[in-house]
């Protein structure tokens, strides 16, 4: 089984607002609702589960039962951290049933502009090699920020990822990688995909991300952004 897990438990400070950025409406459909119907869509994902901010479960779930998300199939509770969110998804998954070799993308709630093929090759990916990052080579000159100067990083650009999300993997993998997470002392990574790195795993392979899978709702200029995205289509004459 392929199972889309998105995360939904943070409040969204940096964006400001009254509510959640995950329940903002944009053109009267909630952030999450875009997200889901990307994975709802895709013919290769066979159930959803969300990890949700405690106390808007319900919301949620009014939410998929009004845009007919059937395949949303499991709410779980959130933690204090991503790390801790996803952790309870992951537990909440084996706990309803979902078998060790099941294909887990883990993808971040708010970013609503993944693609058919981003799903795809994570799960053709994550078959051949059992782990799936997406990410998009850097563009951009990086460098280290000490207090208020900028100094240099050795490393390439070209070597350089810029991840996204989905990140996949079997289910297993991900509830070893948390065990042993516990067992080390490895608190508050970011992603799936550095938790993985700081347990030593470094075979994790990549799938291309977009400029426009990379849009993910944070401040406020991002909801601009994806509203002129959403509404715009590849020109004809570009190959």
């Amino acid at each position: 089984m392929n199972i889309a897990l998105l995360t939904a438990g943070g409040v969204g400070n940096r964006m400001g607002q009254d509510i959640p950025k995950q329940f903002m409406t944009i053109d009267n459909i909630p952030v999450i609702i875009y997200t889901l119907k990307a994975f709802q869509e895709h013919s290769q994902i066979d159930a959803i589960g969300v990890v949700c901010l405690q106390g808007w479960e319900v919301v949620l779930q009014a939410y998929a039962n009004q845009f007919n998300i059937t395949k949303l199939k499991w709410i779980f509770e959130g933690g204090d951290s991503n790390q801790a969110s996803i952790r309870n998804g992951l537990e909440g998954l084996r706990a309803k049933g979902c078998k060790g070799e099941d294909i887990v993308l883990v993808h971040d709630g708010v970013r609503p502009l993944v693609s058919e093929r981003i799903i795809a090759e994570n799960i053709a990916k994550c078959k051949e090699f059992g782990y799936a990052v997406t990410g998009l080579v850097c563009k951009e000159a990086i460098m280290e920020v000490k207090g208020d100067c900028l100094s240099n990083i050795e490393i390439p650009r070209e070597r350089l990822i810029r991840t996204q999300t989905p990140h996949t993997y079997r289910l297993k993998t991900l509830l070893d990688a948390h065990a042993e997470a516990e067992h080390r002392g490895v608190e508050n990574t970011v992603a799936s995909c550095t938790l993985l790195g700081a347990l030593g795993v470094n075979d994790q392979h990549l799938v291309l991300g977009s400029e426009r899978n990379g849009l993910k709702l944070t401040q406020t200029e991002d909801v601009e952004l994806f509203k002129a995205l959403k509404n715009t289509d590849k020109d004809y004459w570009l190959k």
